[in-house]
């Protein structure tokens, strides 16, 4: 019993066996069909070529480089169905292939071959833009505007990108445009808009590049591609449990022509090529006179159009003798205009006068390439003159000459008194008194070593004054000791005595002493004021009071023959 049911086994194994292997032989490929979602279609907007083969089959088995001639291929993806129905078994393997046509007029997908058998050709017809029926088959599209189409090397165009879609998208992407030689960046954030084109609405995405040439010559501007998927309205459906198709769509822009010419041989300086390049001025406040001691900011504005921020040139300014300049650091901004990139640099320089007078300050010249005109031009902001009024709350020092008569008079310091009345009183007196003292060493000074103890003495006043300043972080009684502590420095090396303190730092070679004085000067008389430590300039005066200034070899002694 048991080896009849045993073989009666054995016999359906093999029944079902036979029965797949003429199954599977039946499936082989016998038929691969073509498709195409929409005909006719337009220029730069995407279809989707389907090719189905009724068997399972490697995913790798279409070839699409036939299309290339005629058409953008995108990506494809590759789907295989598998279904049974009456114990009958049926497969197929779908390739989904994005083509984009860039020319107009009528065009044929060939042939294409799956293990040996061929689909069938199609006859498609690419509608131009302009064709009125285009309009009716448009659900996606770009458009691509340039500020211009011809420029120099380095000068700046704009690439206005417009994506327009009337279906629903799901997903996307857009590429960056691209020119060789070139550096792109985009300009702000996308704005986004609606509108109605031919009676159809439309959502609009908008972005903007900067594109700088690097190279001269012809090139062509190639426009940024968007890729993604829109919602199918068929599949739209009300029921929270059902999911929505979506379709793979694909746009590109025009290619623009772009014509890129060399900086002219004429030309001589920094190159910058613009459309338009200005420069100005603004004084805070806004007058030319002031007094001495208080500080006016000069504000210079440059504005360039067609040229980055980074292109513009540094902004600097010279003073005559007796003004010190103070720059902050320059404000930089960028935004169009108009539909033209226009960039901006600010920079304000403040400037304090020590003496009363009358100041020219020089012509500031920016030479640049007129791109509208072909012409060398130069920015220029004239020479002006500003006046300087004594300033009653500051004592001015005389200006001291080689006269005979002058030596050893006691140059007055620049002092700017900001306490509290008798606190200025206090240290107006004091100051007074170190002065005469000084005044009064000076005149009897005597080249021996008798007088050697009672100099060591005056300086030690001033001295001790200037390190007690610099402990208490009182900026103001520094800078008003600071150039009777040079002086008495000067007297004991033999040097002559200079009457003002930027003559003096010269006499002092320690850039280090230098730059703290510049600092302390910033605090005070630059245009954001700001607290004052003396520790730094403390150390720098303790150690060059010990070494001393070196003594000039003319004023030495000679030694007599023994």
């Amino acid at each position: 019993m048991v080896k009849i049911v045993m073989k009666i086994i054995i016999t359906v194994i093999a029944i079902f066996l036979s029965n797949a292997l003429f199954v599977n032989n039946a499936l082989a490929a016998s038929q691969v069909s073509a498709t195409i979602d929409k005909n006719p279609v337009v220029v730069n907007e995407s279809f989707i070529l389907k090719i189905t083969v009724d068997d399972d089959v490697d995913t790798n088995a279409l070839n699409t480089s036939a299309l290339l001639k005629d058409f953008v291929v995108g990506r494809t993806s590759v789907s295989s169905q598998t279904s049974m129905m009456n114990f009958k078994t049926t497969r197929s393997t779908t390739w989904s292939t994005l083509l984009i046509s860039k020319k107009a007029g009528d065009f044929i997908i060939p042939p294409l071959s799956i293990e040996g058998i061929q689909s069938q050709a199609i006859q498609v017809k690419v509608l131009a833009e302009q064709d009125p029926r285009a309009g009716q088959q448009k659900d996606l599209f770009i458009t691509s505007e340039v500020s211009t189409n011809e420029v120099y090397v380095q000068q700046q165009l704009t690439l206005t990108v417009k994506l327009h879609f009337s279906a629903e998208l799901k997903r996307g992407s857009l590429t960056e445009p691209t020119l060789e030689s070139a550096s792109i960046t985009q300009i702000g954030k996308d704005k986004e808009e609606d509108t109605i084109i031919n009676g159809r609405r439309y959502r609009v995405i908008e972005r903007t590049y900067a594109i700088s040439p690097k190279n001269s010559g012809e090139f062509i501007l190639k426009s940024p591609v968007f890729s993604g998927e829109i919602l199918l309205p068929s599949t739209r459906r009300n029921n929270m449990f059902s999911f929505s198709e979506t379709k793979p769509v694909s746009v590109i822009g025009d290619e623009i022509p772009i014509v890129v010419r060399p900086i002219p041989d004429s030309f001589q300086g920094t190159w910058l090529p613009s459309d338009l390049l200005a420069i100005h001025q603004n004084w805070q406040p806004d007058v030319t006179t002031f007094k001495v001691g208080e500080p006016i900011t000069r504000s210079i504005t440059l504005t360039a159009a067609g040229l980055s921020e980074e292109q513009l040139p540094v902004l600097e300014m010279t003073v005559p003798k007796g003004l010190k300049v103070y720059p902050d650091q320059a404000q930089l901004h960028t935004g169009m205009s108009s539909g033209h990139l226009v960039s901006q640099k600010v920079r304000n320089f403040a400037i304090v006068a020590s003496k009363a007078g009358e100041y020219q300050l020089p012509e500031i010249n920016i030479p640049w390439w007129n791109t509208v005109t072909n012409r060398y031009q130069v920015a220029t902001i004239a020479a002006q003159t500003i006046t300087v009024l004594p300033n009653n709350e500051i004592e001015e020092e005389p200006e001291v000459t080689n006269n005979p008569q002058n030596k050893g008079v006691v140059p007055a310091q620049t002092v700017i008194i900001t306490q509290a009345s008798w606190l200025q009183w206090l240290f107006l007196a004091l100051w007074l008194i170190t002065a005469f003292a000084w005044f009064i060493s000076v005149r009897l000074a005597k080249p021996s070593l008798a007088t050697a103890p009672k100099k060591a003495t005056r300086n030690s006043n001033v001295y001790l004054s200037l390190l007690a300043a610099c402990k208490k972080n009182q900026g103001l009684e520094v800078l008003a000791l600071i150039l009777p502590w040079i002086n008495t420095l000067q007297s004991q090396a033999g040097r002559t005595i200079t009457a003002t303190l930027d003559d003096g730092l010269l006499e002092i070679e320690n850039s280090a002493f230098q730059q703290e004085i510049q600092s302390l000067q910033q605090c005070y008389y630059g245009k954001e004021q700001k607290d004052w430590q003396g520790k730094n300039l403390l150390t720098l005066i303790q150690d060059i009071n010990k070494h001393g200034l070196k003594i000039k070899q003319e004023t030495l002694f000679s030694m007599n023959p023994t």
